[in-house]
């Protein structure tokens, strides 16, 4: 009985750990979506400061990618190009370094006439310390659901015992 509580004891821990972690990964991450076309863009701004990092983060996922002529720029706060990138993939993530305290904008483009789905994050790079935060939560839960899957078989064999 006791494996079942020390167990479920650390799904929750587990659980609440995942929740937190993933809010500190992605603190200061600005989050967009639509549908874009040749006639409209999406556009996305992040403030950066130089004191608090100096490398910048952006994620692109398309709904039913097909070979669009979807574009994606980074202008600085000078309204300065610092990154161009084709779009030939479904999910892209790139990093870029943050060259100028001040607001940052993520632009995605469309040449084509079809309407297409777009996700779009942009935000400072997560420092190692954040991202260990859900790997530990990771690990607790898969202990506590080993505990919980050992206190069931466990459960299974002592049935199995009374009717001998």
């Amino acid at each position: 009985m006791m494996i079942l509580i020390v167990s479920g004891a650390l799904i929750a821990v587990g659980l609440i750990l995942l929740v937190l972690g993933n809010q500190v990964i992605l603190e200061g991450i600005n989050q967009g979506n639509g549908k874009i076309s040749q006639s409209q863009s999406l556009t996305i701004s992040v403030e950066f400061d130089m004191q608090e990092t100096t490398r910048g983060v952006f994620a692109i996922q398309i709904i039913d990618f097909k070979d669009n002529t979807l574009t994606a720029k980074i202008l600085d706060p000078s309204d300065i190009e610092i990154i161009y990138q084709i779009i030939n993939e479904e999910t892209i993530e790139k990093e870029f370094d943050i060259v100028d305290t001040g607001m940052y904008k993520l632009i995605i483009e469309n040449e084509d006439n079809d309407e297409v789905q777009v996700f779009v994050a942009m935000g400072p790079l997560p420092d190692a310390d954040k991202k260990i935060l859900g790997l530990i939560s990771g690990y607790i839960l898969v202990v506590g659901m080993i505990g919980m899957i050992g206190f069931g078989i466990n459960g299974i064999r002592n049935r199995k015992g009374q009717f001998r």
